[in-house]
């Protein structure tokens, strides 16, 4: 254990822990930081030669996970790190020492994530993690998609908006973004798949890519209506079990309403992860340009939603 300095630890004497140290504490007992740390060390400069010696791995990934928590971007992070007592504890940063990590550090780091789609892989290892851990994918899946809204102003430097984000309409008002798929277990709750498309893709066609294919039940809402085909083909042994839509020339019987609602009572659950994302870690706004860089993003951040959802249960395993 390193040692503290007058630096770090000061002469407080009245100082009780706060509610954010409270939390960086409990997820970073319960992150497996070095399976994902070597997700990313194959790719991770080894700093041979002159010049300065890169920052860690494992100090970059958890100054990743701070802007993911916070919605902090490259420069408000850095700066966060020095306001912060807690953010510098947390990634391990001892200002009598060293300074925090500059912004083009950062970057660059985030840059690198995004060239090997490791996004992806540290989903999926956060996915295996869990199982491992006794969260495992049940036989239930609830799919839903959701609109992360993005600037829709032409006032840049090429006086368009981003070529690779569409408009939709959803009830009478119109967004401009990116959509956001997830399949989500309907026990658990957690983000089984995760998939990125523009705002104008239709929800229903990313179904197969939300299902697993050992499915007994399958839920959504009235956009998923007459899918059971594409239902069957991908999980043969699921039920459908998407709400029922009414038409200009028919509109929806007393029955089918009654159990729309019972359908609701589980489908619902799946608002739960979209909650965190968007409210608890401020999501609801893409940063960056383009799709890929978003959908990367989106990925890490679903993960970290799964382990939100879990702390409870591995804290108490670990």
């Amino acid at each position: 254990m390193r040692q503290q300095t007058l630096a770090e630890e000061g002469f407080e004497k009245y100082r009780k822990p706060t509610r954010r140290e409270q939390f960086l504490d409990e997820m970073d007992r319960i992150i497996p930081w070095a399976e994902l740390s070597a997700v990313i060390e194959p790719f991770y400069p080894k700093g041979e030669g002159r010049g300065r010696p890169p920052v860690g791995v494992e100090r970059m990934l958890r100054i990743h996970f701070l802007q993911h928590w916070f919605n902090l971007s490259d420069p408000a992070v850095e700066e966060a790190l020095y306001d912060s007592r807690a953010m510098r504890r947390f990634v391990g940063i001892d200002l009598g020492r060293e300074p925090a990590p500059d912004e083009t550090t950062i970057c660059k780091f985030r840059h690198l994530l995004e060239r090997h789609n490791l996004g992806d892989r540290l989903f999926a290892l956060i996915a295996e993690y869990l199982q491992e851990n006794g969260l495992k994918v049940a036989t239930g899946t609830i799919v839903d998609a959701t609109i992360i809204s993005a600037p829709s102003s032409t006032k840049n430097k090429d006086g368009k908006r981003d070529p690779e984000m569409h408009q939709t309409k959803k009830g009478n008002q119109w967004y401009f973004g990116m959509k956001a798929h997830i399949g989500v277990d309907s026990r658990t709750k957690l983000i089984h798949s995760v998939a990125a498309t523009a705002a104008n893709v239709h929800d229903s066609q990313l179904l197969p890519d939300m299902l697993h294919g050992g499915e007994t039940r399958v839920w959504g809402d009235s956009a998923y209506t007459g899918q059971s085909e594409v239902i069957r083909k991908h999980a043969p042994k699921a039920k459908d079990f998407t709400q029922k839509k009414g038409s200009r020339h028919r509109s929806l019987t007393d029955a089918e309403r009654a159990k729309n609602r019972t359908k609701s009572r589980v489908r619902a659950k799946v608002e739960h992860p979209f909650l965190i994302l968007k409210r608890v870690f401020g999501f609801n706004k893409v940063r960056y340009r383009g799709l890929d860089k978003n959908a990367n993003w989106l990925f890490v951040a679903c993960g970290l939603v799964n382990l939100y959802m879990a702390r409870r249960r591995l804290a108490c395993l670990t």
